[in-house]
């Protein structure tokens, strides 16, 4: 029996353990497509998304980690966010084919807004302030993606685009490179003009400090 078919019944006896309110869905890093990275999903009313939609920041933790020869771990207990305001607690799985290589990731992404309502509630009770963490937006597809980190980056600069020198360009560009935002494709276009830079100078920046 194929490793995604036992994906696949784990991902619908932990859906229905958990009931509606639980997305588990399964990414192929090893397809021709890899913007369209999702190959099955259970309850994808939980953040919107379906067969054939684009990667997660878990996806892209993993395609840039494995060309660095470094596997990324498995990740649990994070937050993320839906562009509709759901709160979502997420783990990730990495899994590998018999060579070590990864071929799937696994995530279950379970949705715990009316719970932090109550925790609102509760909250002298349960959890102190600063220890809550932030969660970041999850995304639909790859556009989308991008334009999260190009947000993150110029919130990492602290200052807008228009009064960035070459040295706020560059840590932008360095973190968008980090992030594998230039596994998107067409993103260096995309980038360059919102940079006001050519493409050139994009691939100099990204290259400055090799």
């Amino acid at each position: 029996m194929g490793r995604l078919v036992v994906l696949k019944q784990i991902a619908r006896d932990l859906a229905s353990e958990f009931g509606s309110d639980c997305e588990v869905v399964i990414h192929d890093l090893k397809t021709n497509d890899p913007e369209h990275s999702i190959v099955f999903i259970v309850n994808g009313h939980v953040t919107g998304r379906s067969v054939g939609d684009g990667p997660s920041d878990a996806v892209f933790d993993a395609i840039r980690k494995g060309k660095k020869a470094e596997d990324p771990a498995d990740h649990s207990g994070y937050l993320m966010k839906t562009s509709d305001g759901k709160i979502l607690k997420c783990s990730t799985s990495y899994i590998r084919d018999d060579d070590g290589s990864l071929h799937y990731v696994f995530g279950i992404n379970y949705d715990i807004t009316k719970l932090t309502m109550i925790e609102s509630a509760l909250h002298s009770l349960i959890t102190p302030e600063d220890t809550k963490q932030k969660p970041k937006e999850i995304t639909h597809n790859v556009n989308d993606l991008l334009n999260r980190l190009i947000e993150e980056s110029v919130a990492l600069v602290g200052k807008p685009v228009a009064l960035m020198n070459k040295e706020d360009k560059v840590k932008a560009i360095q973190f968008l490179n980090d992030s594998g935002a230039f596994l998107i494709t067409k993103s260096g276009d995309k980038v360059a003009s919102y940079f006001g830079i050519s493409k050139y100078t994009l691939y100099s920046y990204i290259d400055v400090n090799k």
